[in-house]
C-alpha cells in the first residue's frame, strides 16, 4: 500500500491517509479482505503519530470501507456497490464545482460547458 504524506497544504495528515486508502479500495488496488498495515506499523513507516493513523482507520471503518478484528488487524470490507456509487458521485460533484469556478473565470455559460462535455464523450468513444 502506497501512501504519500504532503506536509505542505491544508489537508490534515489523517485525511490524506483516509483519502488515499479509500481511493485504493474504490479503484480495486486493494482487494476485499486484504489486510491493512497495523496502525502502529503504518505510523512508524510514515513517521507520524499513532493517533493520526488511528483516526484515519476509524473514519474508514465508520464509512464501511474497512473492518477491524480485535487482535488480528484491519481488513478491506466487502465492496458495497451503493457505497462506491455514492463516493463516486461525491467526487463528481466536487469536480463539477471546480469546473463551474473555472468556467465563470472564462465566462463560459452552461450551453458551452455541455458542448464541451459532449465533445469529450465523443473523443472517449473514439479511443475505445
Amino acid at each position: 500500500m502506497d501512501i504519500i504524506i504532503r506536509n505542505r497544504g491544508d489537508q490534515p495528515i489523517y485525511d490524506q491517509i483516509y483519502t488515499q486508502i479509500k481511493n485504493q479500495i474504490l479503484s480495486g488496488a486493494m482487494a476485499e479482505g486484504e489486510l491493512l498495515p497495523s496502525i502502529r506499523g503504518l505510523a512508524k513507516d510514515l513517521h507520524i503519530s499513532v493517533i493520526t493513523t488511528k483516526r484515519a482507520y476509524e473514519e474508514l471503518e465508520r464509512e464501511g470501507f474497512i473492518y477491524t478484528v480485535t487482535g488480528k488487524g484491519s481488513y478491506v470490507a466487502q465492496k458495497n456497490t451503493e457505497l462506491i456509487r455514492e463516493a463516486n458521485l461525491k467526487q463528481i460533484e466536487t469536480y463539477m464545482r471546480k469546473i463551474w469556478e473555472l468556467a465563470d473565470g472564462c465566462r463560459l455559460d452552461q450551453k458551452e460547458l455541455i458542448e464541451m462535455l459532449y465533445l469529450i464523450r465523443e473523443e472517449r468513444k473514439e479511443e475505445i
